[in-house]
């Protein structure tokens, strides 16, 4: 049993947190949100009244916020986290996904403080946090990834050390900028599918098992029926966030710059998702891309949707 603060308990945090205590751990939380912090004791966790309360006597701080501004904040503001630890044996494990300088800088700080951090963001989205399957990507030292894997091993099922300080959020990002742009084909195919009269059912079945083939299309179909539990079905209910793939798209530009890397696809995809979150689908599943596609084809001068 390890006595862990978990510091961010929304849609993805509250059920890791929650899963740690099923595995035995004891978990006190904190969150600005008292909604939150209510699922999190009635799931047997203790609360904390602000985030330096939470780590006073945690062996382990796990961290699960919405952008590198907050983490910044978390670890490095005054009265922060690495202030709060400093000469303890505490393993920090940061599983946001921001930007890498605001990981690797976070990371340098906590060492200069004599403290073990680990950057480990996920993938698997809310379902897998429930579950417990999620795939974390983790970035920093041996030791401290081998002290880490058994807590991570509790909220997910795949752990990949990528490399050193900031390589988990690379890892996260290139990963999704992947997901991004191979979705947005998928949709394109479905929509020009659809105008040039073949049947939804029909593309599927050739592309599920051709050349076309991606994670996209057989375990995340855009449009309804082929894949019965794609977000698609449930009129895009996230799922992943359209906002959270406009985020995500975006770190990967940032990235992109700052390393010099020419990624005209994924530049086109953050363009893309902007406009579809501009359109009022910021809280649908990013699939939604193909509602938004077809409503744009369907308005196309002088011509008709099939």
């Amino acid at each position: 049993m390890t006595e862990i603060a978990f510091i961010g308990l929304g849609n993805m945090g509250g059920p890791m947190a929650k899963n740690l205590l099923k595995a035995g751990h004891r978990v006190a939380g904190f969150d600005v949100d008292p909604a939150a912090l209510a699922r999190h004791r009635a799931g047997g966790g203790s609360l904390a009244e602000s985030a330096a309360r939470a780590v006073a006597g945690a062996e382990i701080v796990f961290s699960m916020l919405p952008a590198g501004s907050h983490v910044r904040d978390l670890y490095l503001g005054a009265g922060g986290v690495i202030a709060a630890t400093r000469g303890r044996d505490v393993l920090l494990i940061d599983g946001s996904t921001i930007d890498v300088a605001t990981a690797r800088d976070v990371a340098a700080a906590a060492r200069e403080a004599g403290l073990a951090m680990l950057d480990a963001p996920v993938s698997g989205g809310v379902g897998g946090a429930v579950a417990g399957t999620l795939t974390f990507m983790v970035g920093g030292d041996d030791a401290a990834f081998a002290r880490a894997r058994p807590i991570l091993a509790a909220m997910g099922r795949n752990i990949v050390h990528a490399g050193a300080a900031g390589a988990g959020q690379a890892a996260k990002i290139c990963n999704n900028m992947i997901l991004g742009v191979s979705m947005l084909a998928v949709c394109e195919a479905f929509v020009l599918a659809d105008r040039l009269g073949l049947s939804r059912e029909k593309l599927f079945e050739v592309s599920s098992t051709a050349s076309g083939q991606c994670w996209s299309l057989t375990s995340y179909c855009p449009v309804p029926g082929p894949v019965p539990g794609a977000p698609s079905n449930r009129d895009y209910a996230p799922g992943f966030a359209t906002a959270l793939m406009l985020k995500d798209l975006r770190l990967a530009q940032m990235a992109a710059v700052d390393a010099g890397a020419k990624t005209p696809l994924g530049a086109e995809a953050a363009v893309l998702y902007g406009e579809i979150s501009e359109a009022g689908l910021a809280l649908k599943d990013f699939s939604v891309a193909f509602r938004w596609l077809s409503d744009r084809s369907a308005a196309a001068p002088g011509d008709e949707p099939l």
